[in-house]
C-alpha cells in the first residue's frame, strides 16, 4: 500500500486497523482482517531479521486443533503442517524428582474424540517465519518494523500513532498485541490485575533415542510442571517451571550440568537425551488488563491475558480473540457499523472476557494446587485425577477443552 509522506510523517488515511505488536497475536489478526478486506498496518518494534532469527526465540507452542483450523484460514498452515507434530495422547502425573510418578494419572487418546489429533506442536521459528511471509505477500497489510509508538489519540472520526520517529499513522481502530507490559493499553489508562508465581519456565529442546509416539507428559512436582512435548523426529519440548532461584541456576549451568539436573526428572523412557539449541528463560505470572477495549482501542493476545503456560493455552487463547475480533470486525461491517465504535468493541469485548477470566481462574488454581508437596493436598489431586481418568464422559470433556472445540466458536476455528 502506497503512503504519502510529508517532511518525514507518514500520513495514511487509509488504514482500517492499526496493530501494535509483531509478536504471533497481531500478525495472525493483520492476516485475518486482509483477507476480509480491510487494509491493516502492523507496527514492531524489533526487525524483519531480528523475527526471522531461528535462534530469537526457543519456545514451541501446543497449537489446538481450533487454533490450527484459524491458520489454515488464514491461509498459514499449509507452510509449516509438515514441520507440526500432531499430538495424539496427553498424559498426566504427579510426584518428585527421583521417586518417578504416583501410581494415578490422567491419560487422553485422541481416538477418544472423532476430529482427529487434539492438537500439534510447532517451533516458534516456523511459525514466526510464516506469518512474516504471509505478512508480505498480503498487499492488504503494511509492515513497519523497528518502529516503537510513543502517543496515541482517538476522535469521533478515528485513531492516531505517533512513532518515535516522528511519523504518524490514522485508522479506525487501534489494537495492542504488544504483550503483558502493553504500551497500548497503558496510554488507553487500562489498569492490569495480576501477581507473579515466583516461578520461572526454563524452555529447551531435547533429542531422544527412542520415538515419543506423538505424546504429550506433563508431570507435575512440588516447584512446578515438567511438561515434556513431542516436536518432530525423535526430539521434544522441555517446559520447565521451577522456583526463580533454581530456574537461575539451571540457566547458569553448562549443558552437561544441565543434562544431570533434568534427566533425574524427565526419566529414561525414551532413552537417552541430549540438548539440540540453547537454553531460554520466561518468568511465569498472572496478568489481566481490567477493560479488553477502549476508545477505538482492543486488546488480544498477552495484552489482554497472560497465563500460566500449564495447560499450554496461552497463545491459543489469543488466537481465539483474533478469530473472535474477525468476526465481530467483519460484522460490523455488514451491518453498516463504525468498526473502531462502542458497539462492535462491546460485542468484543462480552465474547472474549468471560472466557479468558475462566483460564486464567483454572490456570491459577492448577498451578497452586500441583505446585504442593502438602501430603493432604496431593492425595486429593491424585483421587481426583484417578476420577477423571476411570470417567470416559470426563476424559472426552478435557480432551475437547484442550481440542478449543468447546464454547462460541468463531467462524475461522469452525472448521
Amino acid at each position: 500500500m502506497d503512503n504519502p509522506a510529508w517532511g518525514g510523517i507518514l500520513q495514511d488515511m487509509d488504514n482500517d486497523l492499526i496493530i501494535v505488536g509483531g509478536g504471533l497475536n497481531g500478525p495472525a489478526l493483520a492476516l485475518a482482517a486482509a483477507q476480509a478486506g480491510f487494509r491493516v498496518t502492523i507496527i514492531d518494534s524489533l526487525a524483519i531479521d531480528t523475527r526471522k532469527d531461528p535462534d530469537f526465540d526457543g519456545r514451541s507452542y501446543a497449537l489446538a486443533l481450533a487454533s490450527m483450523r484459524l491458520l489454515r484460514g488464514i491461509g498459514v498452515w499449509d507452510t509449516i503442517s509438515d514441520r507440526a507434530q500432531p499430538m495424539l495422547e496427553i498424559k498426566v502425573t504427579d510426584g518428585r524428582i527421583g521417586e518417578g510418578p504416583s501410581p494415578w494419572m490422567m491419560h487422553f487418546d485422541h481416538a477418544e474424540i472423532e476430529e482427529g489429533p487434539m492438537g500439534y506442536m510447532v517451533e516458534d521459528r516456523h511459525l514466526r517465519r510464516a506469518f512474516l511471509d504471509a505478512m508480505a505477500a498480503e498487499d492488504r497489510i503494511t509492515q513497519l518494523a523497528k518502529e516503537t509508538v510513543v502517543a496515541q489519540s482517538t476522535d469521533a472520526g478515528g485513531v492516531s500513532v505517533t512513532l518515535a520517529s516522528g511519523k504518524v499513522v490514522y485508522g479506525h481502530l487501534l489494537i495492542g498485541s504488544d504483550g503483558r507490559k502493553s504500551g497500548t493499553a497503558t496510554r488507553a489508562g487500562i489498569k492490569r490485575t495480576g501477581w507473579g508465581y515466583g516461578q520461572t519456565a526454563v524452555v529447551c529442546a531435547v533429542a531422544h533415542e527412542k520415538p515419543h509416539g506423538g505424546t504429550a507428559h506433563q508431570f507435575f512436582m512440588p516447584a512446578g510442571p515438567l511438561a515434556i512435548l513431542p516436536l518432530t523426529k525423535n526430539r521434544s519440548s522441555i517446559v520447565w517451571s521451577e522456583t526463580d532461584t533454581r530456574a537461575a541456576e539451571l540457566i547458569a549451568m553448562n549443558d552437561a550440568d544441565f543434562l544431570d539436573a533434568l534427566r533425574p526428572a524427565f526419566g529414561s523412557f525414551l532413552g537417552q537425551i541430549s540438548l539440540t539449541g540453547a537454553r531460554f528463560n520466561y518468568p511465569l505470572g498472572l496478568t489481566l488488563a481490567n477493560s479488553f477495549v477502549a476508545d477505538r482501542m482492543a486488546l488480544i493476545g498477552d495484552a489482554a491475558h497472560g497465563v500460566h503456560p500449564i495447560a499450554g493455552q496461552g497463545l491459543n487463547a489469543g488466537l481465539r480473540d483474533v478469530a473472535a475480533l474477525a468476526d465481530v470486525l467483519e460484522t460490523a461491517r455488514a451491518r453498516g457499523e463504525d468498526i473502531g465504535g462502542a458497539q462492535a468493541l462491546a460485542r468484543y469485548q462480552e465474547w472474549r472476557r468471560f472466557d479468558t477470566a475462566t483460564l486464567a481462574l483454572a490456570t491459577d488454581t492448577f498451578n497452586r494446587l500441583f505446585s504442593n508437596d502438602n501430603p493432604l493436598v496431593r492425595a486429593a489431586r491424585d483421587l481426583g485425577m484417578g476420577v477423571v481418568n476411570a470417567a470416559p464422559s470426563l476424559r472426552r470433556g478435557f480432551m475437547r477443552r484442550a481440542a478449543g472445540l468447546t464454547g462460541d466458536l468463531p467462524r475461522l476455528m469452525r472448521g
